[in-house]
């Protein structure tokens, strides 16, 4: 049975945006009214600015993709609920691994959050295809999607590489959130090329 896709939208753009002001609560007001006050607050700052990041790439992402599909069934809804629950978990993830400083642990931790986004998003994109059909517009454009595949690669290699140097794993869960902020353009270039009535699916 499919369903319209409206209320799948609501629910994780709602979902996501309270995952966002949680995070934003982790941060906490120094006791001190100079700029040293700030300083033991840099490593949860930019656990929060990378953090931020990756929930706004898969929020991106996930908007473009429901774009592009023309209904949901029960089998899309649980899959869309998998995401959105290791979604939530990046808040905490993130807090433990700004307020510990990026030591070994939470960095692995949170890589291991990384992965299973990645996974869950995969498996996403695969019972959105099956349900629309493999002549659809979603299958189409994200028939192969190497760059999502690739990406959980890298978190894995990441979480491995915590027990050398949290720090290198850190910069590589950066330069994969810096590879997925430059936009991908292959939805809307699809879609440009769409008939209007396509357009307004």
């Amino acid at each position: 049975m499919a369903f319209g896709k409206g209320r799948i939208e609501a629910f994780s753009d709602g979902v996501i945006a309270i995952i966002i002001t949680i995070m934003v609560l982790e941060l906490k007001v120094p006791h001190g009214d100079s700029l040293a006050s700030l300083k033991p607050l840099i490593p949860v700052f930019m656990s929060y600015v990378l953090s931020f990041i990756y929930v706004g790439i898969y929020w991106n992402n996930h908007h473009h993709m429901m774009h592009i599909v023309r209904s949901v069934n029960g089998t899309v809804l649980w899959a869309n609920l998998h995401l959105l629950f290791w979604l939530s978990l990046i808040p905490f993830v993130t807090g433990w691994m700004g307020e510990n400083h990026f030591t070994q642990i939470p960095v692995a931790c949170y890589g291991v959050v990384l992965v299973m986004n990645g996974v869950a998003y995969s498996i996403l994109e695969k019972v959105l295809i099956k349900h629309n059909g493999k002549s659809s517009l979603i299958a189409d454009v994200l028939g192969r999607d190497w760059k999502a595949k690739s990406s959980v690669v890298i978190y894995a290699l990441a979480v491995g590489l915590s027990w050398v140097s949290p720090v290198i794993s850190f910069l590589l869960y950066a330069v994969v959130a810096a590879v997925w902020f430059i936009p991908d353009k292959r939805i809307e270039n699809k879609l440009s090329q769409q008939p209007s009535e396509s357009k307004k699916q």
